[in-house]
């Protein structure tokens, strides 16, 4: 019995000095690696907006009147009286930011069936033309530039003259640029 005390003795001996061990080795055999450094992150800001002083009326368009411009909304109201007839405006999209934009959407409300029978609404950015939303731009606005945004609704003679609105109709238009941060 007092043996078997001494072997278990030594056993308990012998299994905390090989975990002892094992610690010690492989606390040998750890290394750290340390990485530090600072980061500065300077001044930006993004201003894509319309510039209120370029916006002008374009010559043989019907009056216009503008309820406001301010940074990037526009609103507007004017009355077509007959075929022939138009309301159309050119503002300036500006890039006042510190980096490069690009026009990746242009969202352009459409006209009812019936009254695309008598109504045209287009939008002209940097030259080019829009008659519809598009989905699939890649336009630049590089910083301190801008692009004219030429807007125009015209009253057209339809080719049936019962397609002619019987009373006074408002038609809500709406067009929104979307800009994204050039790669």
């Amino acid at each position: 019995m007092k043996k078997q005390k001494q072997t278990q003795l030594i056993a308990i001996f012998v299994l905390a000095l090989a975990v002892l061990s094992m610690g010690i080795g492989f606390a040998a055999y750890t290394q750290q690696l340390n990485i530090e450094g600072t980061v500065t992150v300077e001044k930006n800001k993004w201003s894509i907006h319309f510039d209120e002083n370029s916006y002008r009326t374009v010559d043989g368009s019907q009056t216009v009147t503008v309820n406001a411009i301010t940074g990037t909304n526009v609103q507007f109201n004017s009355t077509l009286k007959k075929p022939g007839d138009f309301c159309a405006f050119t503002i300036k999209a500006v890039n006042d930011g510190t980096f490069n934009a690009v026009l990746n959407q242009l969202n352009m409300s459409a006209l009812a069936p019936e009254q695309s029978k008598y109504l045209t609404y287009t939008v002209n950015y940097a030259g080019t033309p829009y008659t519809s939303s598009n989905a699939t731009l890649s336009t630049a606005l590089n910083v301190g530039n801008n692009a004219d945004v030429v807007v125009r609704v015209e009253y057209v003679a339809p080719a049936n003259s019962a397609d002619l609105p019987s009373e006074n109709v408002d038609v809500d238009l709406s067009l929104q640029l979307v800009y994204n941060q050039a790669k």
